[in-house]
C-alpha cells in the first residue's frame, strides 16, 4: 500500500479512476519534551515548563497518529512493481543485543533459536507459555542473518507478551496482529529501521467504534513506548 503520490513519483503507476482510498492511522514520531511529551509546537500552547535542553536537542519519540489515505496496488495500474522487500532493512547490530537485554525488565524469557532446530514452520516468531502453570511468556524467534528482521520479529512478540498474552479470543486475532505490528513498526521506525514491509492498517477494525479504536492506539502507543524507554535506558 502506498500514498496517491508515491505511487505516482516512486512506481510509475496511478491509481485507477472511481478507487476509494483506504485510511489507516499513521505514527507520527518527531521530537518531544522530556516532560510533557509533546511535540515542540504542542509544547509551546502547553502548560509544560520543562526548559532543561533546548526542542533542538529533544530526542524523538510517539507523539501520536495521523489518519492517512494509501491505495492498495489492485486499485493503480502502470509499471510493473519491482520485487518488493517485505523483510525489515537497516542496522540492528546493537539492537539484537539490547533487545535481548530488555527481556528481563519486560519480564519476557526470550530464546533465539537456531534455523536447523526451529519447531515452528513458516513462523518467524511466537509468544507461549512456558507452561500451563507459570505465568511468564515466552517469546521464541528464528535467527537469520538479517538483525534489523530479528529485531522487528523480537518486537513484535514482545508486543503480544505485553498486550495479549491473557487472551485467547480468536475473533479478536485479526485485531491483535494488528497491534502487534504497529508495535514493531513505531519501534523499528524510532531506532532507524526500514519497516516498510510491515503492513498494518484499520481494516481489521473496521467494525469497532471510535471509543474502541482510541483505546487500541493508546495501547500501541504505550507498548512501544515502554519497548524503547526499556532498551534505551539499558
Amino acid at each position: 500500500m502506498a500514498g496517491y503520490n508515491t505511487w505516482r513519483s516512486e512506481f510509475d503507476r496511478h491509481v485507477q479512476e472511481g478507487e476509494q482510498a483506504i485510511w489507516i492511522w499513521a505514527p507520527i514520531i518527531t521530537k518531544q519534551c522530556p516532560e510533557c511529551e509533546n511535540s515542540p509546537s504542542y509544547h509551546e500552547q502547553s502548560d509544560c515548563d520543562y526548559d532543561e535542553t533546548s526542542p533542538e536537542e529533544w530526542s524523538k519519540g510517539l507523539v501520536g497518529f495521523k489518519p492517512t489515505a494509501v491505495f492498495d496496488v489492485s486499485q493503480t495500474e502502470g509499471e510493473p512493481l519491482p520485487e518488493l522487500e517485505t523483510e525489515a532493512a537497516g542496522d540492528a547490530d546493537d539492537l539484537v543485543p539490547a533487545l535481548l537485554h530488555a527481556a528481563t525488565t519486560l519480564d519476557i524469557d526470550v530464546r533465539v533459536v537456531d534455523a536447523a532446530e526451529w519447531e515452528h514452520g513458516d513462523a518467524k516468531g511466537v509468544c507461549k507459555h512456558r507452561t500451563l502453570h507459570e505465568g511468564q511468556p515466552v517469546v521464541e524467534a528464528k535467527a537469520r542473518s538479517n538483525q534489523a528482521d530479528l529485531a522487528v520479529t523480537l518486537v513484535h512478540e514482545y508486543a503480544h507478551a505485553l498486550l495479549h498474552f491473557d487472551g485467547d479470543d480468536e475473533p479478536e486475532r485479526a485485531k491483535r496482529e494488528v497491534e502487534a505490528e504497529a508495535v514493531a513498526y513505531i519501534v523499528g521506525r524510532y531506532f532507524n529501521l526500514d519497516t516498510s514491509g510491515s503492513a498494518f492498517y484499520l481494516a481489521a477494525w473496521q467494525d469497532d467504534d471510535a471509543e474502541s479504536i482510541q483505546e487500541r492506539l493508546g495501547r500501541i502507543s504505550s507498548t512501544a513506548q515502554e519497548i524503547i524507554d526499556t532498551v534505551v535506558e539499558g
